[in-house]
């Protein structure tokens, strides 16, 4: 079964949410344990969906020799930024998500990845939320990946990530919350879901 863009789009709203963030990384315990405060989550992690970085590019000539700054869109759904609440500090982790897109096969969610990686190889910063621009938000040392999938999600997918070794879940909340809507979700049914 296809993936429906109405549940691509819930899910990236969802997670958006720093509480709902959570949730899902309560999927994959290695990653829940580098939140920095669980008693604040909504301080230490800040979700960002469709990233924008500020990636420092080296100067291509003598005649200006400082670094210049280029604004690009990195091609995860959702980066967390992890955050020290007390000082609003940015820490040396970073967690970057891939939700599996509609259509999307193998080679193109993997690609997102190997992108990202290249990209955020130089120092870079993040375009944060207005919300959190008080945030120190130089780029960390340690980017992780996570790859959202669904029940639909070709069984070559989840084969292929597990060869690589690269972590995954499987996104069921939808089904669980409301199985109506989830049934709307699914087949992509052209009525608007609250």
């Amino acid at each position: 079964m296809a993936i429906a863009p109405n549940l691509y789009e819930h899910t990236l709203v969802r997670y958006t949410d720093p509480l709902h963030a959570t949730e899902l990384l309560r999927q994959y315990r290695p990653y829940l344990e580098m939140i920095p405060s669980m008693r604040r989550p909504q301080e230490s992690l800040i979700p960002i969906p469709l990233p924008i970085a500020r990636i420092q590019v080296p100067a291509a000539t003598t005649t200006n020799p400082r670094p210049q700054v280029k604004s690009v869109i990195v091609p995860c759904d959702l980066v967390f930024v992890m955050c020290d609440p007390a000082w609003k500090v940015t820490t040396d982790i970073e967690l970057l998500v891939f939700i599996h897109r509609p259509g999307e096969s193998f080679t193109e969610l993997l690609t997102r990845w190997r992108q990202s990686q290249v990209l955020l190889s130089r120092s870079y910063s993040w375009e944060m939320p207005l919300q959190h621009r008080d945030v120190f938000s130089e780029g960390a040392n340690r980017q992780f990946p996570l790859f959202v999938l669904f029940p639909e999600t070709l069984a070559l997918i989840k084969r292929g990530l597990r060869a690589a070794r690269l972590p995954f879940v499987i996104d069921t909340t939808i089904l669980k919350e409301q199985p109506s809507q989830a049934t709307k979700l699914m087949t992509g049914s052209s009525e608007s879901a609250e």
